[in-house]
């Protein structure tokens, strides 16, 4: 039995004052077992052997036991110890007082500028808005990139993949996109990155001015699962009530395949059977209701990218297929590209925007039309060209492709730091796709 002294035992009492109690029974790992029954996703806090408190959630439960993940790594913690039931849901800041904040996934803020003050919010089991409650998406979003903007154009409510292996620009992109995106703020879950990582994305990629308008969630590669997905939940949150309150959201998630892998860690451990790839249903579950999450409502919008990570470059391992089919479009990073220093490495074929007729002209879906038969008749001849198989005049078709690939080229490759505008962006693609007509013309 534990054993407390008089003023240790009066603490615990008044801590306990509005909690159900229970006992540790064991640990393993990142699970506790405590005595008693309880709701599943019920808060608890477990006493450690030096009086400190460590918070988790209950993730399953029988008539005589329940099994608690922590969300923080804890020591000293041994059967006997008390574990405290919460009658509350977790609350976070909420409101303009987080703006320019970075928290952790229990919405506690980390960056030292001390609390938030304002109002706070609960972050309690959020449904998708209902389907028939939806705003259509009608009005495109600039993001400031041009081959984005003019091939994959985004539309206000959507959500967009970004999908890409490791070291190909995808932070920078991120950061870039934060920067300059034409909406009222960011939210931003940065979910299983390296902790060295943070710093250099919140300070470089994201800069001040990205900052400033940002609310940043982060839960690193270190942290216990349970507190991988918590991050998206709490950001997700905060997100949704500036949603509620008129507010256009620009919602980043990096990355949604970290995500699935914390959720994997706790289906596991809780008993589901494993399916493709070692991964339980509970995590495609998860995926789906995430991105359901966002989109548009009567009052705001919540616009989502979200990155995806591919092993090996592989679009078509579990995560990344499952994603694929809930989200609305697909922005694929070529490592063939970024190893040619061209950035942003965005492959246009490989890529698509579902609501891309929905939000952009006639004029500029004829054009688009153009430059991507040059783009794809160039990718079947690139190999010929490069190894000198290929003899100008032999296909006019081809001619016009080789032509016209420099200029497409310029338009979608930008620098960092660069910015374009959305009328600016879709005024030069017009005159590109005139000028490759013009081309055709004289060939022919």
């Amino acid at each position: 039995m534990l054993k407390l002294n008089a003023e240790t035992l009066k603490e615990t009492l008044t801590h306990c004052s509005d909690f159900q109690t229970g006992a540790v029974l064991r640990e393993v790992g990142e699970w506790l077992t405590f005595s008693g029954p309880a709701n599943v996703d019920e808060l608890c806090e477990i006493q450690t052997t030096n009086g400190d408190w460590i918070p988790g959630k209950v993730v399953s439960s029988s008539d005589d036991e329940s099994r608690v993940m922590l969300f923080r790594n804890a020591s000293g913690i041994r059967p006997g110890n008390i574990a405290l039931l919460s009658r509350d849901a977790l609350s976070v800041p909420a409101g303009d007082e987080t703006l320019g904040r970075v928290f952790n996934a229990l919405g506690e803020p980390i960056d030292g500028l001390g609390p938030t003050g304002g109002r706070r919010i609960y972050v309690d089991s959020r449904n998708a808005p209902c389907p028939m409650s939806r705003n259509r998406i009608r009005s495109p979003l600039s993001t400031g990139q041009r081959v984005i903007d003019g091939f994959l154009t985004i539309g206000k409510g959507q959500r967009m993949g970004l999908f890409a292996g490791s070291g190909v620009g995808k932070s920078t992109l991120m950061g870039e996109i934060a920067k300059r995106i034409q909406s009222d703020l960011n939210v931003i879950a940065l979910v299983g990155e390296r902790g060295r990582e943070v710093i250099p994305f919140v300070e470089d990629a994201l800069g001040q001015s990205g900052l400033e308008r940002s609310v940043v969630v982060v839960a690193t590669a270190e942290e216990p699962a349970l507190a991988r997905v918590q991050a998206v939940d709490t950001a997700l949150r905060i997100a949704e009530d500036f949603r509620s309150q008129g507010r256009d959201v620009m919602f980043f998630l990096d990355s949604i395949t970290r995500l699935a892998h914390a959720q994997r860690e706790i289906g596991l451990g809780r008993g589901e059977p494993p399916g493709s790839r070692g991964y339980p249903a509970s995590v495609f579950r998860v995926l789906a209701q995430t991105l359901e999450r966002m989109g548009n409502e009567t009052t705001g919008s919540i616009t989502g990218l979200i990155t995806v990570l591919v092993d090996g470059d592989d679009l078509m391992e579990p995560i990344a297929d499952a994603a694929r089919s809930v989200l609305d479009g697909h922005i694929v990073l070529s490592r063939k590209l970024a190893e040619a220093n061209h950035f942003p490495a965005v492959d246009v074929l490989a890529s698509v925007s579902r609501l891309f007729r929905e939000v952009t002209s006639p004029a500029q879906q004829a054009a688009i039309g153009t430059l991507r038969q040059q783009m794809a008749m160039y990718s079947q001849m690139e190999e010929l060209l490069r190894m000198g198989l290929y003899q100008r005049g032999t296909s006019p078709e081809t001619d016009e492709a080789v032509d016209a690939m420099p200029r497409i080229r310029q338009f979608c490759e930008q620098a960092v730091g660069e910015f374009s505008s959305y009328e600016e962006t879709v005024e030069q693609l017009m005159k590109l796709s005139r000028q490759t007509t013009q081309t055709v013309g004289m060939t022919s």
